[in-house]
């Protein structure tokens, strides 16, 4: 039998690249393209080594986990979110070789079972279908820019009480990066917005269960980015972290 070694590169990338972005789906992630294509582009020289003379020991099971781990730490990246994400599209691949072998063996148990573990994985992975949304979130500001990823959470009610806009609210880590605001000046955003330090930065009140009258400090930023939306929208920085997961780094209520 005769194998395209070319043939075998673009269809493991096809394939690759589908179940990648589809577990980003799946589990209510937006898809990061860029990184998304790398990873299957990995995967798909990784195939074609396989059937190369001499290095046919990669077809293993070890190496084969080894390179489902480099796939997904480039396409998901490495936090806690990742690395479900990572397992999601192990477990996918593993069905996808396991129907694609009946398939070609004739057998319908192995496609029903396939098709099983593709429907534990749907919703097992995100729970209730749409319980969960995240989108890409691109901040700019004096020549400086932030890429970050959002939870849409229908829950933030936090509004600018000048204008009545929601709020972008983001963690720590965006704030040091477009400002040089250290987490210590976020936890006292009263005396740090009147030390006067950073032009345009103001007080946000805001509420949580636990916490009555708190202040965030906050900035309005002329070229953001939300999903699809792009605009002027006021900033809140977070004292900290806002997802223990490492998931996403921000929290939009649909500012639109």
């Amino acid at each position: 039998m005769v194998v395209y070694l070319d043939l075998v590169i673009g269809l493991n990338f096809l394939i690759d690249l589908l179940l990648l972005a589809g577990t980003n789906r799946i589990a209510g992630f937006p898809v990061p393209w860029r990184r998304t294509i790398l990873a299957a582009a990995l995967g798909a020289v990784y195939a074609g080594g396989c059937m190369l003379p001499g290095f046919r020991f990669l077809g293993n099971g070890l190496w084969r986990c080894v390179s489902l781990g480099l796939m997904g730490a480039i396409a998901f990246g490495i936090s806690r979110s990742a690395v479900r994400r990572g397992l999601l599209f192990v477990l996918l691949s593993m069905a996808m070789g396991g129907v694609a072998l009946c398939v070609d063996a004739g057998g319908i148990r192995g496609i029903a079972a396939g098709a099983t573990v593709l429907l534990l994985c749907t919703f097992g992975f995100r729970g209730a279908p749409g319980s969960r949304e995240y989108v890409p979130v691109e901040l700019n500001w004096e020549g400086r820019r932030e890429e970050l990823l959002a939870l849409r959470d229908t829950g933030n009610t936090l509004r600018d009480p000048v204008t009545g806009q929601s709020v972008l609210i983001v963690d720590a880590a965006a704030a040091w990066h477009l400002l040089g605001l250290t987490r210590q000046q976020l936890q006292k955003p009263v005396e740090t917005v009147a030390a006067g330090e950073f032009p345009g930065l103001r007080l946000i009140p805001y509420s949580t269960v636990g916490q009555s009258n708190g202040m965030l400090a906050a900035l309005r930023m002329e070229n953001v980015r939300i999903d699809q939306w792009r605009g002027s929208t006021l900033v809140a920085f977070a004292p900290a972290g806002l997802d223990a997961e490492g998931g996403y780094r921000a929290l939009t209520g649909g500012v639109t």
